[in-house]
């Protein structure tokens, strides 16, 4: 990939009481937290007059005007205030020009809610932070607000749920425009997670069940990551536990927030995700490894949950020294006919 591929300008949108964290997440990952701190160039832009005072109490100050805009290659509006008044005009002019030209325009957390107002999600698929879900939807009822996921991307905007959320989807972007292996390299830097999907599940309240069922499905889900090849089931899985399938059932479910056969295929998409990524080993033993079995299970997997083939996920984030030679692994007729471009995944976890 060359460098001009590679280096494009970001914009970030600081406006009254903006929370410190959310402004310096994209400054951090597409700044001090790269490898090469020259792939990108980092401007914070005022999108209201006067002085900008963040939620902590001190100003921001040598601030680009809001013109700076109009050259930017991404727009970050990172979060908005709580009480959810109108942005002004002004910004959301600059942000439905930047959107008409091409731009890619990133909502973090509440910012997803200034996108919504500019227009910019009219019929589109968003997410937000689930406190706030209910509110933004119903005051924007045509977006399609789905409160259960980390980021989505529809029509080059992108929209993230909240706090932790904001790194995870400045992660995919770099994962998007340089690869797995820059994206790993800098989450390394931050001391966080290199990957997680967009599909993941946004934390909520629950109550946990007695901390003795508790242990045992840590001790059970922390050994099952290690034997994802075998044919585990929900019975199986009970039986390890030492539980009835229906308290097993009940009690997986107040820990995870998910069913045990959705968390079992959310491990093994994982698993091989990171298979793709790192190793050259071919679809068909990567398939055996994560416990699909075959082949098309992997395949039809991967589809549902990532809008991709394992084959064109490799060739978009696995590393080039790690990418597989024609003669060890089958056909690209038979992964990528489609010809299917990757997408932020959905719904899948």
């Amino acid at each position: 990939m060359t460098s001009a591929r590679a280096r494009c300008s970001i914009v970030v949108v600081a406006f009254q009481q903006v929370i410190p964290f959310h402004l310096s997440v994209p400054c951090i990952v597409f700044g001090a937290g790269m490898p090469d701190a020259s792939l990108f160039q980092i401007t914070v832009c005022a999108g209201e007059p006067g002085r900008i005072m963040t939620s902590a109490g001190f100003g921001l100050t040598n601030l680009a005007p809001l013109k700076a805009i109009d050259t930017a290659d991404v727009v970050i509006m990172p979060g908005w205030r709580d009480e959810l008044d109108d942005p002004p005009e002004p910004l959301l002019s600059a942000l439905r020009r930047a959107h008409e030209r091409g731009a890619q325009i990133v909502g973090l957390c509440l910012g997803t809610y200034v996108l919504a107002a500019a227009g910019l999600l009219d019929g589109g698929r968003a997410t937000t932070h689930w406190e706030f879900a209910d509110r933004i939807a119903a005051r924007f009822p045509t977006m399609d607000l789905d409160p259960d996921v980390l980021y989505v991307e529809h029509n080059n905007v992108l929209t993230s749920a909240g706090t932790a959320a904001s790194l995870d989807v400045c992660l995919h972007m770099l994962r998007t425009r340089l690869g797995a292996t820059v994206a790993n390299k800098t989450a390394r830097r931050l001391v966080f997670a290199p990957h997680r999907d967009g599909g993941q599940a946004q934390f909520i309240e629950q109550p946990l069940p007695a901390a003795s069922g508790d242990c045992r499905l840590t001790v059970l889900m922390n050994s099952v990551r290690t034997r994802l090849k075998e044919p585990h089931s929900v019975d199986t899985l009970a039986g390890e536990a030492r539980m009835s399938r229906r308290s097993f059932t009940r009690h997986f479910k107040a820990v995870t927030g998910t069913s045990a056969a959705a968390w079992l295929l959310k491990e093994r998409l994982l698993y091989s995700q990171r298979l793709l990524e790192s190793s050259d080993e071919s679809i068909e033993v990567i398939a055996d490894m994560a416990g699909f079995g075959s082949v098309a299970s992997m395949r039809m997997h991967f589809r549902a949950a990532l809008g991709v083939t394992p084959t064109v996920w490799r060739e978009r984030f696995g590393a080039p020294e790690t990418l597989p030679s024609p003669s060890r692994h089958a056909s690209p007729k038979h992964e990528a006919r489609s010809g299917v471009h990757a997408q932020v995944p959905h719904g899948s976890h």
